[in-house]
């Protein structure tokens, strides 16, 4: 999946996972085993592993904020998508992991403190503080056919497209008849605005509730295909150069495109790259999860999230901790999902889920980060 920040990328959604906040306490709780404590104090002094552009030094699990007061339940759902396809490291673990869905909360806490040790994730050279931003998957009204109302189209990708190898521009896609030749017939729907277009476009899917000729709406997801190979160029950048706005977040954005409404076109045809799709059918059980991550895996609202695979591998649990202007959390997550702005040691983009509430929280999300890796304890 492709994910993003506004400044840099974009970021995104959810179906309103809660995001109470926690105790800042470091200790762990009673339930916790004297056993795993003394362990955990032992074991501190491990070696310090590399793994890629990142250093990760051996904590005791007294040192990550609010462990133990995580509901873990709603972590394990994303674990068990993480089994579908898991790690090397993980491949051992996975059949615990799946008996342990239907156990406790004091069971699993148990378990994931006598076979897992928590890494602090450091970079191997300053990289500056860690980022958390967010992204989601937007949800829109659209048409099988083009209407007076739905004129912006969304595309699978065109016929002799070769990967690799740049195709039109987003202007010229717009004003090329040749590029528009290309694309007749290629059109999967069409959307209102070719604001949420583009959005689409960056979060790399997105669900439709589709008016077929018929009459009928039908629920399906538009994912990620391909690209024109153009570079990406934040738009919320663009802004912030010319001095239009102050707040590049999508809330800050879509102010400055109500005041300005003829530069619409000026500010998509900023951002050259054009995204392609493929149409998926979305059943009930798949609705309730996220499109597929990078992992290969369907991503879980509040629970997944987009790391450098060359610092995290994908499967990882991790231990996620970022207080800030827009939310505390505190929380187990899954290395599922990556981006092309996601770089760094201590880097990671928050699937928030879908639809209009997920992305007001992504595309605010941008404060400080902490992470640990929870790492298969050797035999």
């Amino acid at each position: 999946m492709v994910s993003g920040a506004i400044v840099g990328i974009l970021a995104g959604c959810g179906s309103a996972p809660k995001y109470d906040p926690v105790d800042q306490s470091s200790s762990l709780p009673a339930q916790v085993s004297k056993s795993a404590r003394s362990v955990d104090w032992a074991e501190s002094g491990l070696p310090a592993l590399a793994q890629g552009k990142s250093r990760w030094i051996a904590v005791p699990w007294t040192q990550l904020p609010g462990f133990g007061r995580d509901t873990l339940h709603e972590a394990w759902n994303a674990w068990l998508r993480s089994c579908e396809r898991p790690a090397a490291a993980f491949v051992a673990l996975c059949p615990e992991v799946r008996r342990l869905s239907i156990g406790s909360a004091d069971e699993q806490l148990k378990w994931m403190t006598s076979r897992l040790q928590p890494y602090r994730v450091e970079a191997l050279v300053d990289e500056g503080p860690g980022l958390l931003t967010g992204y989601f998957e937007p949800m829109f009204e659209a048409s099988r056919l083009p209407t007076p109302g739905f004129s912006a189209a969304l595309y699978q990708t065109p016929v002799g497209l070769t990967q690799r190898k740049p195709w039109y521009s987003r202007q010229e896609i717009d004003t090329l008849p040749a590029a528009q030749a290309a694309l007749r017939g290629r059109e999967i729907a069409f959307l209102a605005d070719p604001v949420d277009a583009l959005i689409l476009q960056i979060q790399g899917s997105g669900r439709l509730r589709v008016t077929e000729p018929d009459g009928q709406v039908r629920l399906l997801r538009v994912a990620y295909a391909g690209s024109n190979e153009q570079p990406y160029k934040s738009v919320g950048r663009w802004l912030l150069e010319q001095g239009a706005v102050r707040d590049a977040s999508w809330p800050g954005i879509r102010a400055w495109i109500a005041q300005n409404p003829q530069r619409v076109q000026e500010l998509l045809w900023s951002n050259p790259r054009m995204v392609f799709f493929r149409e998926e059918a979305l059943s009930d059980l798949d609705a309730g999860f996220g499109p597929r991550g990078a992992q290969g895996v369907a991503l879980t609202p509040g629970r997944s999230i987009a790391v450098d695979p060359s610092s995290i591998p994908y499967g990882t649990p991790v231990w996620l901790a970022s207080n800030g202007p827009v939310v505390n959390l505190q929380r187990l997550v899954q290395a599922q999902d990556t981006g092309s702005a996601i770089v760094g040691a201590v880097r990671a983009d928050y699937f928030t889920g879908w639809g209009a509430q997920a992305g007001e929280l992504a595309g605010r999300l941008k404060q400080p980060l902490q992470m640990w890796v929870l790492w298969p304890r050797s035999p």
